[in-house]
């Protein structure tokens, strides 16, 4: 037991970070992201940062559920944690629940404190926090993952065409080649249409993706009906396209239209991912940090679809600030065969961040290594004292 380790406090900044431009897709709008920053400070002075994105149409949680999810679910595990090794620390980390007493699920919080407590430890003990890897004992998992082969994609969000071309010129002149559509709403037919018309060469040639996005916005009918129609096009995949709970009817599209289905909504626990795959509906996963429970619960949600064949990309929620976006990099640099990456927006979608040098991808999607300590980015305290929402929550242990 080493006293300097324990918890001394937790800190929850709720932030209000404007956006630069109005982000739309089939279930919500927002201009200005919310991000809640999580900070551990640990009784030697070291402080570890993550962060998370709660969503009440994904997990069902909002900013406001944090905190009680953390006095509640979580502190009663984390108060007796003294660790004398990195080790020691993963045991209990790792074990951190993604539902709480009364059955309530607690991914979102949960991703927060995880990725805190990663942090913290790892620059503890001076360590990259993709070191800590080989620890999960993945097959197939470890340095040398995607981050050099996968490219960040576009994001188009639900907008009139016009806007919609616009924002893809100039992301194609950035030299960008993946790109995801929202669709999902009235009017979606036309869009697809200028969209994939726009692309359809350069896919035809390799030199492009496009995939698309309902949010769950589709009924059984609606989807067959707006899938046969865009058959001619070239879908690299559909992503979320009925509602939650609706997973049973997904071999039925499946057997009426070939366009293979990425679950995203329908994906925030390993136990979701293991119905998916026993339904024989998983094509793809989009995994994204905050919603799947943190950095080790997503590793470990692709090594599971590794072991049954399914295909994974890196997701992100809108509004992620650069700490997310450093455990994104972290994420790819130790996860083999990731298909699609989002996220590392950064100056492109946000007014402001909270660290000292933002993590932004660079020209044609790419992105470098953040080779730490931790997760390798220096937050600035006075900028998360400018973005607060109202004040910061202090959680004393």
């Amino acid at each position: 037991m080493d006293q300097r380790t324990q918890i001394n406090r937790i800190t929850l900044w709720p932030l209000a970070i404007p956006m630069k431009r109005r982000f739309s897709h089939a279930t919500h709008e927002r201009e200005v992201a919310d991000p809640v920053v999580v900070a551990v400070e640990l009784a030697n002075g070291v402080v570890g940062w993550g962060e998370t994105l709660p969503r009440p149409y994904v997990t069902g949680e909002t900013v406001e559920s944090v905190r009680p999810a953390v006095e509640q679910a979580l502190l009663p595990l984390l108060a007796p944690l003294h660790p004398t090794c990195l080790p020691e620390a993963l045991e209990v980390i790792d074990a951190l629940p993604t539902i709480d007493p009364d059955g309530r699920p607690i991914s979102a919080a949960r991703a927060g404190i995880e990725m805190a407590l990663l942090d913290a430890y790892c620059r503890c003990w001076s360590r990259w926090v993709g070191d800590v890897v080989g620890w999960l004992g993945l097959a197939g998992i470890g340095v040398g993952g995607s981050l050099k082969q996968v490219r960040y994609s576009g994001v188009l969000s639900a907008d009139e065409p016009r806007r919609v071309l616009r924002s893809l010129w100039k992301m194609r002149w950035f030299g960008l080649r993946d790109f995801k559509l929202k669709v999902g709403f009235d009017g979606d037919q036309e869009l697809v249409a200028a969209v994939a018309g726009r692309l359809s060469g350069a896919i035809r040639r390799g030199r492009a993706t496009l995939r698309l996005d309902a949010n769950g916005g589709w009924t059984l009918d609606r989807a067959v009906e707006r899938l046969s129609a865009w058959r001619e096009w070239p879908i690299a995949c559909i992503e979320q396209p009925l509602p939650r709970g609706h997973e049973h009817r997904l071999g039925e599209l499946k057997r009426q239209v070939p366009t293979p289905i990425m679950h995203d909504e329908s994906l925030t626990t390993l136990a979701d991912a293991e119905k998916l795959i026993a339904l024989r509906v998983a094509d793809f996963f989009n995994i994204r940090l905050s919603k799947n429970g943190g950095w080790l619960a997503s590793i470990r949600l692709a090594g599971l679809a590794r072991r049954h064949g399914v295909g994974y990309q890196l997701g992100c929620m809108v509004g992620e600030t650069s700490i997310l976006s450093a455990a994104g990099r972290a994420f790819l640099a130790v996860v083999p065969g990731v298909e699609f990456a989002e996220g590392s927006y950064g100056g492109f979608l946000l007014r402001d961040d909270v660290v000292e040098q933002p993590v932004r991808f660079g020209y044609g999607g790419r992105g470098r290594l953040l080779p730490g300590p931790g997760w390798g980015v220096q937050v600035r305290p006075e900028r998360l004292r400018r973005l607060v929402a109202d004040r910061p929550i202090e959680i004393v242990l």
